[in-house]
């Protein structure tokens, strides 16, 4: 059986390099002994093969990657340093099992290969975010093999759960493991940053910190998208899939050292193994992702997505699903903003789970607001789904509650609805006046109103 000896957080910037900063890098001594304190620990536990996740190598939209050339190699000619290079033997092996425990989870992973390079004139070389960290590990301790790999743009959850595959790849193994998360931190840290400056630099890099200083895994994940993305960072994801490979240990996490001198953050911490927990955190993730009525929701505009028909109404669904029949809402949101939504009041099939599979698709595809959903959107969607329980007709506004109930407004042949506990919508004047305008009624005219309760579904997606 494998064993993980140990995870670390390294920055990658080439001035930390001699070679390179030529007299520079001492601005950023803290971060040059944190790191030779690490390649000495590394030295200790003598890996077979160590791991390398960088944001600088084969990064995609809507798939993580593994390069499985026979050798990795690389230099820091690009920096004025080509006397900094480097030639790695790929563990093959390892890097298989990994993608096939990869496939297993649905997790889309590219496959970086002689001819997947060639066919599309990928440069050959390893990156910075590979070939800084492992400058200093390889002065202590050169005797392993190498794995590269990069995160893509996939939900934080999704790339945890690319760790957890690693996680299993390794255990199935006969390696001792290192890993090893390439990033920087805020690239904004500083004013005098050339990439500009946000006072929530220095929020994100001492929250992420000291989250992690804590091993508070499910915080960092659910970490707001915002800040991460105003903080201009590059190592967070490399993070995510770490803490996935450290899913189900116990761990003591030590931060080493952060500086910015150059105005971006880097960050430098430990992970050492020191037990198993009964649990594991992505068993939380996923129960939240189960939901059947969110699942059969997403699984319904993939299907359509790539098939362009609805799908069958699976087997399997609870009881419930078959039974019963009501108007269904289905959301989609995608990074936090509305992506479309269609629904019906009453119901238009012979049960819910029918009822689902048609509205998903509607949502994707036939709401007037937005264009129809794209194959590569589809790991960013989040998916809600309201059941709607029957109406009653409201006589005064002061039954109303906006948190509690949906409103149903008519006038004629005209209506317009909208469903409870919306962000943003607190009052009952807010959420009349924005159904009486998807209605086209006038405040002033005479018009009806109903009121509804849910039966909310959701998607967590972090």
């Amino acid at each position: 059986m494998g064993e993980l000896v140990g995870c670390y957080l390294m920055p990658h910037p080439p001035i930390i390099v001699h070679e390179v900063g030529r007299g520079e890098e001492r601005k950023i001594q803290k971060t040059i002994d944190s790191l030779e304190n690490i390649s000495q620990e590394i030295k200790q536990k003598r890996p077979d093969t160590v791991i390398v996740i960088t944001p600088h190598g084969y990064v995609f939209k809507d798939a993580v990657s593994i390069t499985t050339l026979p050798y990795l190699e690389g230099d820091l000619s690009q920096f004025g340093a080509r006397e900094v290079k480097f030639k790695f033997e790929n563990d093959l092996d390892l890097a298989r099992e990994i993608v096939e425990e990869t496939k297993k989870r649905n997790i889309p992973i590219a496959e970086i290969s002689e001819e997947l390079i060639k066919k599309y004139v990928l440069p050959k070389k390893l990156d910075h975010g590979t070939i800084v960290p492992l400058y200093f590990v390889t002065k202590h301790y050169p005797d392993f093999k190498l794995i590269h790999m990069s995160y893509g743009f996939l939900p934080f959850e999704k790339l945890y759960e690319f760790g957890v595959a690693i996680k299993d790849a390794i255990n199935k193994s006969d390696r001792r493991v290192v890993f090893i998360a390439s990033g920087d931190l805020s690239h904004k840290l500083t004013p005098n940053s050339p990439n500009g400056y946000t006072p929530k630099g220095e929020v994100f890099d001492k929250t992420l910190l000291q989250l992690l200083s804590e091993m508070k895994v499910e915080e960092v994940i659910r970490m707001d998208k915002d800040l991460i993305e105003e903080a201009a960072e590059c190592g967070f994801r490399s993070v995510c899939v770490m803490l996935g490979v450290l899913d189900g240990y116990e761990v003591n996490a030590k931060v080493l050292s952060h500086e910015g001198p150059f105005g971006v953050g880097y960050g430098v911490a430990k992970f050492d193994v020191t037990g198993y927990k009964s649990t594991s955190l992505l068993e939380r993730f996923s129960t939240i992702e189960e939901d059947p009525y969110v699942k059969l929701a997403k699984e319904s505009l993939e299907y359509y997505v790539k098939y362009r028909r609805p799908m069958p109404v699976p087997e399997g669904l609870p009881e419930e699903m078959y039974r019963r029949k009501a108007g269904v809402f289905v959301t989609l949101h995608k990074k936090g903003e509305l992506r479309g939504c269609i629904g019906t009041v009453v119901p238009q099939k012979k049960n819910v789970a029918e009822e689902i599979i048609r509205n998903a698709i509607s949502a994707g595809f036939e709401d007037p607001r937005f264009p129809p959903v794209r194959e590569e959107e589809l790991p960013e969607i989040e998916y809600s789904v309201d059941v709607l329980m029957p109406t009653q007709p409201v006589k005064s506004k002061d039954e109303l509650d906006p948190k509690r109930y949906g409103v149903i407004v008519r006038k004629g042949f005209r209506a317009g609805l909208l469903l409870p506990d919306i962000e943003g919508v607190d009052t009952v004047e807010e959420q009349l006046s924005i159904a009486l305008r998807k209605a086209g009624i006038r405040p002033d005219e005479d018009y009806t109103i109903e009121k509804f309760e849910v039966e909310r579904h959701e998607q967590r997606v972090f």
